[in-house]
């Protein structure tokens, strides 16, 4: 129990506290009106059933009324304290809880990523902290306090009269034993339906982001079975866990509920035999009310809270993935060296083996190969965006798995073949390079990088919005966006990833300009397919299957007749090809 509510409450399970506290004094309240409704009867009962009486007893009944009026207020604000609490601390959980579990992901490596569905980390950060957030509202206080007063009025009843008390509580054992006993069965069941809702959502998701795709190519049918598929397991879940669960939660309601017959029979029977006043007896009539009223909210809320259990576990699992980290600060401008470095994505088949090089500081160095040699898998590496299996990837000396993730990508820059930009406007988009930039800061930096004509020409120049992902600008319009970005930034280290493969001769020269600027006086990793653009790089090294085979400048590796040189000759044929 209580791991559930660690989980529940995102391992802070003092959050829980005031609601608690406060759920328990709204029930109490409700349980006094009832004990100076039965002084007012008896007060009643007196009058009328004593022989002579001549006198009712006006002024007890005016006490007790006002009483009863004075704790009716003191009960709303119990409720409001209650509601204040709960709501409060639900959305505060909820709202802080999002907000952690978001950067905590954003230190993860980028095979935590690589291993779920976009989905089902969508569904976590949306879906499960909502599912936890209506549990700790709705749930969680009542739950606590309709276990807390049971026992408190059993507490006090058993004076009273211990035969009717037991009567009352005898069968709530028995309820609780039934969901015990079926506890693993719905936990399964509820772990059974959030896969299936996740899955859903995965492949609606895939389906909405290739939606130009389907269009284009008017797919459909059979192209859609996993779709299909997947919400017809999402059917077949959520009938099974309403269906199986129901009659289980039921079954323990009614078990649970039987208490008050029981009490009505043995308080008929004491009443009939004089062995029970019919004061006591309604007192215990109402009280039961009250007792068993919030367990029965509870009881019909147990599914809810034992699926959010496990809304709440995949959470805490999360937050139990170590992040990146490390105590150590790049020193920018120093050598960077890959020594013997070996890394497979998901400890998979190798895609860098053994793989040595040096990078003097303020130099090009230039990564050929065929695709899928390792060459982007270097840059990523770089960047930190996995650790390596074996070797080491040095900055000055440093081995970048002791430093600290943020103070390593301060300094280093990138600018891939496929750019996003956020859905925001362009001059926020170049700001992410330097958050604090200023305008001027920012339209200098769009200058250098060839594109402050073009915003300037846009209806609303830098404040214009760009669509999510970019979509309303051209390939090389975001280009030399990143770009841009990068040279705000002003790191020492810059990534360039394809950075003008499928750009137009009118884009790519622009853009070419761009990261000249970029590049100056900076450390240098460029992959490129041409080999045209590479030829003045400091060093080229050329990968094959994750291993180097060749390392030297562009005459060195022309005068070795190896791969570099029959990709140069291939590209230097083809060139001048032309379509008839």
């Amino acid at each position: 129990m209580l791991k559930y509510f660690h989980n529940i409450s995102g391992g802070n399970i003092r959050s829980l506290g005031p609601a608690t506290f406060a759920a328990l004094l709204d029930g109490m309240a409700k349980i006094v009106p009832a004990a100076l409704l039965v002084d007012i009867f008896n007060t009643i009962y007196r009058f009328f059933s004593q022989t002579g009486a001549t006198e009712l007893n006006v002024g007890r009944l005016w006490t007790v009324s006002l009483i009863l009026l004075a704790w009716l207020a003191v009960q709303y604000a119990a409720y409001s304290s209650l509601y204040d609490k709960t709501y409060k601390v639900a959305y505060s959980v909820a709202a802080t809880g999002r907000l952690s579990l978001a950067e905590h992901i954003r230190h993860l490596s980028l095979g935590f990523f690589g291993k779920r569905d976009p989905g089902d980390i969508t569904n976590l950060l949306l879906g499960d902290y909502g599912q936890v957030e209506q549990t700790i509202s709705h749930n969680v206080p009542q739950l606590i306090s309709a276990i807390m007063l049971p026992v408190i009025a059993l507490a006090g009843m058993v004076f009273l009269d211990w035969r009717m008390a037991l009567a009352m509580f005898v069968a709530i054992p028995f309820g609780v034993l039934l969901l015990w006993l079926t506890d693993s069965m719905q936990a399964r069941l509820s772990e059974n339906h959030v896969k299936a809702k996740n899955e859903a959502a995965s492949r609606l998701q895939e389906y909405l982001a290739g939606i130009r795709e389907i269009k284009a190519h008017n797919i459909g049918g059979k192209r859609f079975e996993r779709l299909r598929q997947s919400f017809d397991q999402l059917k077949r879940a959520s009938i099974s866990l309403e269906g199986i669960m129901g009659p289980m939660i039921m079954g323990a309601m009614l078990l649970t509920r039987s208490g008050m017959t029981l009490m009505i029979f043995a308080g008929s029977y004491l009443l009939v035999g004089g062995e029970l006043a019919l004061s006591s007896f309604l007192l215990f009539l109402l009280v039961g009310t009250k007792v068993f009223e919030p367990l029965t909210t509870v009881l019909m809320n147990y599914g809810e809270m034992r699926y959010s259990a496990y809304s709440a576990q995949r959470i805490m699992d999360v937050q139990q993935e170590s992040p990146l980290q490390g105590p150590a600060s790049i020193q920018p401008h120093t050598p960077i060296e890959f020594d013997r470095v070996t890394f497979g994505y998901d400890d998979s088949k190798p895609v860098l083996r053994d793989l040595s090089f040096r990078m003097e500081p303020n130099t090009i160095t230039a990564l050929v190969g065929p695709s899928g040699s390792g060459k982007s898998t270097v840059t990523r590496l770089l960047a930190r965006f996995w650790d390596i299996q074996a070797g080491e990837i040095r900055i000055g000396g440093t081995d970048i798995r002791t430093m600290d993730p943020s103070s390593l990508l301060r300094d280093i820059s990138m600018v891939f073949q496929d750019v996003y930009l956020f859905q925001d406007t362009i001059g926020n988009n170049i700001r992410i390079g330097k958050m604090d930039a200023t305008q001027a800061e920012i339209e200098e930096a769009a200058k250098r990088a060839c594109c402050h004509d073009f915003i300037s020409r846009l209806p609303q120049g830098y404040d214009t919005p760009v669509g999510e992902g970019g979509s309303t600008l051209s390939g090389g319009e975001k280009q030399r966006i990143s770009i841009a970005r990068a040279l705000l930034k002003n790191a020492s280290i810059v990534l360039l990833d394809e950075a003008t493969a499928s750009l137009d001769p009118e884009n790519e020269s622009a853009v070419q300009q761009a990261i000249n600027e970029l590049v100056a006086n900076k450390t240098v990793i460029l992959i490129a397919h041409r080999l045209k653009t590479i030829q003045n790089a400091n060093q080229i090294v050329v990968l094959e299957q994750g291993s180097k085979i060749e390392e030297g400048t562009h005459a060195e590796l022309l005068a070795q007749q190896g791969l570099y040189a029959s990709l140069w000759n291939l590209q230097q044929n083809t060139d001048g090809w032309r379509v008839k």
